[in-house]
């Protein structure tokens, strides 16, 4: 009897020790799935702030280049203007000094993505864990990588026109950065050459109108969703 007595608390101890040892092991693991989760959150915390950043740099971007654009049009509605009616030579000449100053550079598209792309080539994406909030993003850097490419082609096909054009007109005279390359020209000699290329010009300046129209809705547009976006990983950002 006394022997059954200590078998029967021996097994109750070892059932006890076992208890113990599971609840040890599950505790351990449910600190270890918190410090997990810890550790993906400051992560997500993360990567949210990086991807707020570089959308707030891509919408002072945006904000700049259609402020260029603008001024551009403008400066080939000067132009036009000038060439297409009288006026002075000199005002005639400053008109195309402007438009080759502020209508005929190449519109960029700059982007910042190494965040993205972070989470993209690592397969980090799903730390975000707001889906709908994943997807967004996805969305909108695949509509910037059209926008870039839509502007390219614009810039290829303008590319051929320019150097035709600077060619024939002489136009690089007006650049301020290679003008002292070229004789010395007075406002009459510099507008009688002008006017002797008015459609060269005509021509030229209503293909970087149309470019940098395009160019200026395409980046208008892209503003207008990276503001939404960062609206979006601000309230996310408030969530967390």
């Amino acid at each position: 009897m006394l022997n059954e007595n200590k078998f029967s608390k021996y097994i109750l101890y070892a059932i006890g020790e076992i208890i113990l040892v599971i609840i040890g092991i599950l505790i351990a693991l449910q600190l270890n799935t918190l410090k997990e989760e810890n550790k993906l959150a400051a992560q997500e915390t993360i990567y949210l702030k990086r991807l707020l950043s570089d959308n707030k740099q891509d919408l002072r971007s945006f904000t700049e280049y259609i402020n260029n654009f603008e001024k551009g049009k403008n400066a080939v509605v000067a132009l036009s203007t000038a060439l297409n009616g009288p006026s002075q030579d000199s005002v005639l000449v400053q008109a195309a000094k402007d438009y080759y100053w502020y209508a005929t550079g190449f519109p960029l598209f700059p982007m910042s993505k190494s965040t993205f792309e972070d989470l993209s080539s690592t397969g980090n994406m799903t730390i975000i864990k707001n889906r709908q909030l994943r997807d967004q993003i996805v969305q909108h850097y695949g509509h910037l990588d059209y926008m870039q490419e839509r502007i390219r082609l614009s810039t290829e096909w303008i590319l051929p026109l320019d150097g035709h054009f600077y060619i024939k007109s002489h136009a690089m005279k007006l650049d301020p950065r290679v003008v002292f390359l070229y004789p010395n020209s007075s406002y009459i000699e510099m507008a009688k050459e002008i006017r002797q290329h008015k459609l060269d010009y005509i021509d030229n300046s209503a293909a970087h109108y149309w470019a940098n129209s395009d160019a200026m809705n395409r980046f208008q547009e892209s503003k207008e969703l990276t503001s939404i976006l960062i609206k979006e990983l601000e309230k996310e950002l408030r969530l967390n």
